[in-house]
C-alpha cells in the first residue's frame, strides 16, 4: 500500500522521552511524585546550589538496560553522561546532564501492524538517558512568569527511532507500542496526561527516490492523537510550500492542538550549538554481563510472543488476542482466569475471552472503572462462564447475573442460588411447554408447516418466556423442531 501524498513521500523519525519509573530523581534524592505542590520536590542540588554534586540513581540504569532488552537492542557496557549548555530559566544550572557520544543503549527495532493486515519493522537508533528540566508558567498572571522545579532532574530515557516511518499512521502505531514495551517491562507508565512520555517529531518530504529534504521537528506532543494530527498538517504544510516554490526552513515548531496546526518556535540548533562535554562530576557507566544478564532472567514475556502464544495455547483469533496483551495486567488476568476453569483450557479460554472484552470491558468503561478497582474478583469471569458451559445457567440469564455481580461483588454461583435462576434442564417440564405454546398458536404452526420457517424465532421466544427465561435453549430448539 504506497502512502505517497499527492506524489510526495514523508519521512518521519520520532524521538520518545519516557520518565523512567524510579522513586527518586535521576541525581538526587528528590521525589518524582507527579502533583505536589510547585517547588517541593527540590533539594540543593536540583537547584544547582554551589558544592553541590550528582549521585547516580542505580534503578533508572536498570529500568533503561530493561527497555533496550525489551527492543531487542544492545546494552552498551560503557557509556558516558555529557552536558549539554543551553540556557532556560527552568534550568538552573545552564546545562542538561545527557548522553550524546555514548548512549547506554545501541540499536533495536519494533514491530508494527498496518492497516492492511501486514508488519513493519521500525528501527531504533538509540536509547539515552538524561535529566528533565523544570517548568515555566505563563498564565497565572499577565505581568510575570512563575517557575516549578519539581520536574527539573527527573529521569528520562529518550528513546530516538530511525526515519523508517512513512505516514503519521505508522508514526502513531510505532509509538503505541513503544507504550505497551515500556509499560510490560515497568521502565515507564506512560501517562502522557502527566507528561511521563512526551514526543519530538521529525518530518521532512521527498520525491520518491531524491535525497531527504530539510527536516522539521515538532516538539512535545503529548498524546498519540495529537502527534498524528500534527503530521498530517506539517505533511501539507510542507508540501504546499515546495510546490508554490519556497524552501522548507530547517527549525522547531509547536502543535497547536486548539487550532490543530504547527507554528514556529525556533530556527533548529546543531549538536555543536550545545557546546556538548563530558560531565566532570559524574564517571562513565561500566555495566558488567553479569548485571545485565541478572535484569535480563527477570524480563516479562514481551506482547508479540505473548500474542502468538495466546493464539497457539488458548486458540484465540487474532484480533481477541492482541486486545487481551496490549495491556500487561489484563494479559495476566484472562490466564489466571483461564486457569482457574474447570474445563478444558481451550473451551474455556475463548468464551472467557469474549466476557472479558465485551462484557467487562463495556462495564468498566461505563462505570470508569480499572481492573484493580472493579469491586469484584476476575476469577468470578469464569465461574460464570463454567456456569454456562456446565448448562446451569443459559447465556442470557449469565448476562443478569454479570449485573447483579458488578453491583452486589457476590460471586455468580451465589447469586445463581439465592435468584432461583438454575437453568431447567428436565425435558419433560420442556416438552410439556412446548406442547402448550404449540396448541395455543395454530394459526403460527400452520404458516411455519406451510414454509415460513422465520416463524421459529416465535415459538423459541414463547416457550422462554413461559420457562421465565430458564429454559435450556438447545433442548427447547430439538424439541420444537420434533414436534413442528
Amino acid at each position: 500500500m504506497s502512502n505517497l501524498v499527492r506524489g510526495w513521500e514523508i519521512i518521519v523519525g520520532l524521538e520518545v522521552h519516557a520518565q523512567i519509573s524510579t522513586r527518586s530523581k535521576l541525581f538526587s534524592r528528590s521525589s518524582t511524585e507527579f502533583g505536589a505542590e510547585p517547588n517541593t520536590n527540590v533539594n540543593f542540588y536540583d537547584a544547582s546550589m554551589p558544592g553541590t554534586l550528582p549521585v547516580l540513581n542505580k534503578g533508572a540504569i536498570d529500568k533503561t538496560i530493561r527497555t533496550g532488552l525489551g527492543i531487542d537492542g544492545t546494552i552498551n557496557k560503557f557509556s558516558r553522561f555529557d552536558r549539554k549548555n543551553y540556557f532556560y530559566p527552568d534550568l538552573p544550572a545552564g546545562y542538561q546532564i545527557s548522553q550524546l557520544f555514548f548512549p547506554i543503549v545501541s540499536g533495536g527495532a519494533i514491530r508494527i501492524d498496518l492497516q492492511d493486515g501486514s508488519t513493519k519493522t521500525i528501527g531504533v537508533e538509540r536509547i539515552h538517558i538524561e535529566q528533565d528540566a523544570g517548568k515555566s508558567i505563563h498564565d497565572i498572571t499577565p505581568d510575570c512568569s512563575y517557575i516549578d522545579l519539581n520536574r527539573a532532574g527527573v529521569p528520562l530515557m529518550e528513546i530516538v527511532s530511525k526515519p523508517d516511518m512513512r505516514s503519521p499512521y505508522e508514526a502513531m502505531q510505532y509509538v503505541k507500542k513503544l507504550r505497551m514495551i515500556l509499560r510490560y517491562v515497568e521502565s515507564c507508565d506512560c501517562s502522557m496526561e502527566k507528561g511521563s512520555m512526551r514526543i519530538d517529531a521529525n518530518i521532512s518530504i521527498r520525491k520518491p527516490g531524491e535525497p531527504l529534504g530539510n527536516r522539521v521537528e515538532i516538539k512535545n506532543i503529548n498524546s498519540i492523537k495529537f502527534l498524528g494530527q500534527a503530521l498530517e498538517y506539517e505533511t501539507e504544510r510542507q508540501i504546499h510550500l515546495v510546490e508554490g516554490g519556497e524552501t522548507i526552513i530547517q527549525e522547531t515548531r509547536l502543535f497547536d492542538s486548539g487550532r490543530c496546526e504547527t507554528r514556529s518556535m525556533r530556527t533548529k540548533e546543531n549538536a555543536a550549538d550545545y557546546r556538548y562535554h563530558q560531565d566532570p562530576d559524574l564517571k562513565p557507566v561500566i555495566l558488567t554481563d553479569e548485571r545485565i544478564e541478572a535484569i535480563r532472567n527477570t524480563m516479562p514475556e514481551l506482547p508479540d510472543n505473548r500474542r502468538l502464544r495466546f493464539i497457539s495455547e488458548y486458540g484465540l483469533s487474532e484480533a481477541d488476542a492482541a486486545i487481551l496483551i496490549e495491556e500487561r495486567l489484563t494479559a495476566d488476568c484472562f490466564e489466571s482466569t483461564v486457569a482457574s476453569s474447570k474445563f478444558e483450557k481451550q473451551k474455556a479460554a475463548k468464551m472467557i475471552a469474549n466476557w472479558i472484552i465485551v462484557e467487562l470491558f463495556a462495564f468498566l468503561n461505563r462505570e470508569g472503572r480499572t481492573l484493580e478497582t472493579m469491586g469484584f474478583s476476575i476469577k468470578y469471569i469464569a465461574e460464570l462462564v463454567d456456569l454456562i458451559l456446565d448448562k446451569t445457567i443459559s447465556g442470557k440469564i449469565a448476562k443478569t447475573v454479570f449485573a447483579e455481580v458488578t453491583v452486589s461483588g457476590k460471586s455468580p454461583a451465589t447469586i445463581v442460588e439465592e435468584l432461583g435462576l438454575v437453568q431447567i434442564q428436565d425435558e419433560g417440564t420442556i416438552e410439556a411447554v412446548v406442547d402448550d405454546v404449540i396448541n395455543n398458536n395454530e394459526t403460527q404452526v400452520e404458516q411455519y408447516r406451510a414454509g415460513k420457517v422465520q416463524l421459529f424465532g416465535f415459538f423459541v421466544g414463547q416457550v422462554m418466556k413461559a420457562l421465565h427465561g430458564k429454559g435450556n435453549p438447545e433442548m427447547i430448539n430439538e424439541i420444537l423442531r420434533r414436534k413442528l
